[in-house]
């Protein structure tokens, strides 16, 4: 049985290209160009700032908070109280740049210790805080 016969003779078969589904497809194409051209062309004219892809020169200072397992805490391996605790915060903060604040949390602590710890950091405007935690079994 030949694809497309001109008569009944089975011997004369057709061979011409079917067009139809190619211009279906051309058809596809023109119509997804004509909706995205538009598009394409309204565009806003935007001002970015400019910055410096330099490396940081100045590293930060990392500070150690730790809260041991009884409540208090410690920068640096240095006890201090919570007053003396907000107070250095506050002036964590004015430095530039900022030091990166990683906290060490006790296992055995109130978890309301370590949320407090991270308010105070959080008021005082230190942007850098990290977790520190074991990677054990």
């Amino acid at each position: 049985m030949a694809f497309g016969t001109l008569d009944n003779n089975d011997s004369a078969v057709m061979s011409e290209i079917n067009m139809t589904p190619l211009v279906d497809v051309m058809l596809v194409l023109l119509i997804i160009f004509i909706v995205t051209v538009p598009v394409m062309k309204h565009s806003l004219e935007i001002d970015l700032p400019r910055v410096s892809t330099a490396p940081q020169l100045e590293k930060p200072d990392v500070v150690k908070l730790s809260v041991d397992a009884k409540g208090g805490y410690k920068i640096n391996g240095a006890s201090v109280s919570d007053e003396a605790l907000k107070k250095e915060l506050d002036e964590m903060a004015t430095h530039h740049p900022q030091p990166v604040m990683h906290i060490y949390g006790d296992k055995q602590v109130v978890y309301e210790r370590v949320i407090n710890v991270m308010g105070m950091a959080n008021k005082a405007g230190i942007e850098k805080v990290g977790f520190v935690t074991d990677p054990g079994n």
